[in-house]
């Protein structure tokens, strides 16, 4: 996919340096950005590409298609949302408690 800039350039991942939820959240501004609008915040940065691990690309957009809520009051919902979204559409290899935490264990 061609994206808007380098996924691991100082706008992406700064050169694979972090991953998924620090990117997003580099996205936002937690004093002047909340209350925030899930749609805009897809409209504004849906292309931007999210390096997931040292192998994995995906763009802001297909992560946010997991996310129920409409509206963030705090940054710190946000990362909820964000996470669970993460976790359902099975982006992240790791689970605290494993992926199948009825029967398999991390």
């Amino acid at each position: 996919m061609d994206w808007p800039h380098d996924p691991d350039g100082e706008e992406g991942s700064e050169g694979m340096r972090k991953f998924d939820m620090a990117i997003i959240a580099k996205k936002v501004d937690e004093d002047e950005d909340f209350p925030l609008s899930r749609d805009e915040f897809v409209e504004a940065h849906g292309d931007e590409p999210i390096r997931i691990n040292h192998q994995s690309v995906v763009a802001l957009a297909d992560i946010f298609e997991y996310v129920d809520e409409s509206e963030f009051e705090t940054i710190t919902d946000m990362h909820k949302a964000v996470g669970a979204a993460m976790r359902e559409g099975n982006f992240w290899d790791y689970h605290p408690v494993g992926a199948n935490p009825e029967t398999k264990s991390a």
